[in-house]
């Protein structure tokens, strides 16, 4: 017990273990936890669907070539991965040509098979309505689908649609059994039909 007397008597030694008792009893908030904030490492699949005030009502698509264009209905290549680089800051991948989605100086639409944090990385701004609009974060330009001869200046706004689930596998062997018909007094087939007699348990 001398050593409990040895605490008490100098009151400063308790001061480094009440440091780290205090500090391993603090809950600290998770980093831009709130849903909010977009931040890094997370991944959306969606389609970027415009209809802008140029009567433009496109998906974005990013081509195996490397064009940029707006397509009428979803397609493979319009299926795009929204990865969020920091908060606020996304870069754009179309999933199935592997390009990220890049725009030039002029703000040209282009996609890339080499990602350029300054010609890749968009900011991405949320509306009350539920559209998005995004700019080249290095040079402040808005992205918007080529529309004729007319400059890509003007505000362009994005509602990203959710992407489609995979369809599930076909079954080897033919065609998926129907489904129970939940009307019938019989919905699984568990009663012989009469036309075949007695239960074959009964039978000879």
């Amino acid at each position: 017990m001398g050593w409990v007397r040895a605490w008490v008597r100098v009151p400063g030694l308790w001061v480094p273990v009440l440091a780290v008792l205090l500090g391993a009893g603090q809950a600290l908030p998770i980093r831009d936890s709130s849903p909010l904030l977009q931040f890094g490492g997370q991944v959306r699949q969606r389609y970027l669907y415009t209809d802008d005030a140029q009567e433009t009502e496109a998906h974005l698509e990013i081509r195996a070539d490397g064009s940029v264009v707006g397509s009428a209905r979803r397609s493979p290549e319009s299926l795009l991965e929204l990865k969020a680089l920091k908060p606020g800051v996304i870069q754009i991948l179309g999933v199935k040509t592997s390009r990220f989605l890049c725009q030039g100086p002029d703000g040209t639409l282009y996609g890339s098979l080499r990602f350029d944090p300054e010609a890749c990385s968009f900011r991405e701004l949320l509306l009350e309505d539920g559209y998005n609009v995004y700019r080249s974060e290095a040079r402040g330009l808005p992205l918007r689908l080529p529309h004729g001869d007319l400059p890509p200046w003007g505000p362009a706004r994005f509602l990203p649609l959710p992407g489609l689930p995979p369809a599930p596998p076909e079954p080897p062997g033919g065609l998926a059994p129907a489904p129970p018909d939940v009307g019938s007094s019989d919905p699984l087939s568990m009663v012989w039909p009469s036309s075949q007699g007695h239960s074959p348990s009964y039978t000879s």
